[in-house]
């Protein structure tokens, strides 16, 4: 068969006009591709132009902006947050700028002093100052009660007096551990804690409490309660006199002392309890301070108190689980002045030391 008529163009014979081919369809895709590649170009050479990003503002912005990371938040969720609260152009100027500054990914979560119209270089540089960020912070020393503990959790965070003891009442849920039976004194940990503004009660007292519970795991503190024949509110115990009775230095071997004094049924007769009962500090208690009635009156009462009386650290901790061997029964700071405590085996060493101790007071 002849293939002289393939590809022809024949007459139609409804018009007597020539059919249309693909030709043109062609030829206008052709022109729409064009001006395609022209935008492109043109969109890409206008962002050379500026340095590589897109619609940034220019400077380091005006005004405070308060904004928000939330815990995960990606550097271009952070851009996108920043965006939506005026504080950048747009999502890609941050993350453009981020982009460029390695140590954008050491932001950290939390509430941030911002300012409205800035570059994305500029967000990110006040975004990695420290002052920028705006944190509750709460220092609890060592040896502090809960009384004094709440006072500072209520001049820090501006929560009331009825809000933190709501929480204390709760503890329970919170984290306390169970052998606290309750009471939260000695098991909020001496720490320094931040948080966001406008944080709740209920979470700062959680922070404490599995602040003390990372303590307690570290330390080995119920495995060592079994070793030493005790519970472990008992250790927190020991460890909450050596925290208010001793130097750090001193703390094993004032344990020592303790279990000394425990294993033949004396009287503890420490001063810091006999504090803890009149709800004082003092160096000096009167006769009459060592005859109150109270169980924490270790004067008047053989073992130990029935709890914590001060949030003791991670040095009392360890001393109460391991303290260091020897006989004797009595310390005495014999030179507060110079934190120096000499130790005791029998009653007449004692009375010795108590006369170094009268003579170096004065």
């Amino acid at each position: 068969m002849s293939q002289l008529g393939l590809g022809m163009v024949h007459d139609d014979p409804g018009t007597g006009r020539r059919r249309r081919t693909g030709r043109g369809a062609g030829a206008v895709l052709v022109a729409l591709l064009a001006l395609v590649v022209v935008a492109a170009a043109v969109a890409l050479a206008l962002r050379s132009a500026s340095g590589g990003s897109v619609d940034d503002y220019t400077g380091d912005g005006t005004g405070t902006v308060s904004v928000v990371v939330a815990k995960g938040d990606t550097v271009r969720q952070i851009g996108r947050t920043l965006a939506a609260a005026g504080v950048v152009a747009t999502e890609q100027a941050f993350v453009d700028a981020a982009a460029n500054d390695p140590r954008s990914q050491s932001i950290v979560p939390g509430t941030y002093q911002m300012r409205s119209q800035m570059s994305g270089a500029a967000a990110v540089a006040l975004m990695l100052d420290p002052a920028s960020r705006q944190v509750v912070k709460i220092a609890v020393p060592e040896g502090w009660r809960v009384d004094r503990i709440v006072a500072q959790v209520v001049q820090t965070t501006g929560l009331s007096v009825d809000e933190v003891k709501g929480a204390l009442s709760r503890a329970g849920t919170l984290g306390l551990p169970a052998y606290a039976e309750g009471d939260p004194e000695g098991f909020l940990f001496p720490a320094t804690y931040e948080f966001q503004p406008g944080v709740g009660a209920d979470e700062v007292v959680t922070a404490m409490l599995q602040r003390f519970d990372q303590a307690a795991q570290q330390a080995g503190l119920e495995a060592g309660a079994r070793r030493l024949g005790l519970t472990p509110l008992q250790v927190v115990t020991v460890a909450s006199i050596l925290q208010i009775e001793g130097d750090t230095s001193d703390y094993p071997k004032v344990a020592r002392v303790i279990y000394n004094r425990l294993a033949q049924g004396m009287p503890l007769q420490m001063d810091s309890t006999v504090n803890y009962a009149l709800g004082t500090n003092n160096l000096k208690l009167s006769a009459s301070d060592l005859k109150t009635d109270s169980p924490y009156n270790t004067y008047l009462n053989t073992g130990l108190p029935p709890g914590p009386i001060s949030a003791p650290g991670d040095d009392a901790l360890h001393a109460a689980l391991h303290p260091a061997k020897g006989s004797w029964l009595y310390f005495v700071a014999t030179d507060p002045a110079n934190h120096v405590t000499e130790f005791a085996t029998t009653y007449d060493q004692f009375l010795a030391l108590k006369r170094k101790y009268q003579a170096n007071a004065g």
